[in-house]
């Protein structure tokens, strides 16, 4: 078994974000490294299939959070991660990334052609509906967030 051992919790139900409109919420809070982005992510592919959300929409969500994780995890000094997200009663899915030691991040410039990285903030910008950053009301640093519709 590995030295970092995959601790994760099961976080129902999302105190933080505003219950009104909501059909379903599924939280996780996990170890900041990078093996928890895939774990993130295959709990949210798994909940959104169980909720019938639609392919493109699962796929679009499921890089989204990818992004939102990744970013907290290799530009924080965060322990852990708190993701997060809701379907509400109109269909949008609401993705949520809050960080305990974050700071807040400035819209994205697009990176130089030959760098390997820097895109994570410009894909969340092209598939979101909405998206944002502020501080967290959950952890002692941010909340890093994006909406999407899933019709």
């Amino acid at each position: 078994m590995s030295a970092h051992r995959q601790q994760t919790t099961e976080l129902l139900p999302a105190p933080h974000l505003a219950t009104a409109g909501l059909r379903r919420s599924h939280w996780l809070e996990l170890p900041a490294h990078r093996s928890s982005v895939g774990i993130a992510r295959h709990r949210l592919t798994e909940h959104l299939d169980a909720w019938s959300v639609p392919g493109q929409a699962l796929d679009d969500a499921a890089l989204l959070l990818s992004e939102l994780a990744t970013n907290a995890v290799v530009h924080t000094a965060s322990t852990r991660i708190l993701c997060g997200v809701a379907l509400s009663a109109d269909g949008r899915l609401r993705i949520e990334v809050h960080d305990d030691h974050g700071v807040c991040c400035e819209a994205p410039e697009a990176p130089d052609l030959d760098e390997e990285s820097g895109r994570g903030l410009l894909i969340v910008q092209a598939l979101a509906e909405s998206w944002g950053v502020k501080p967290s009301s959950t952890t002692e640093g941010k909340v890093v967030w994006a909406t999407l519709r899933t019709a």
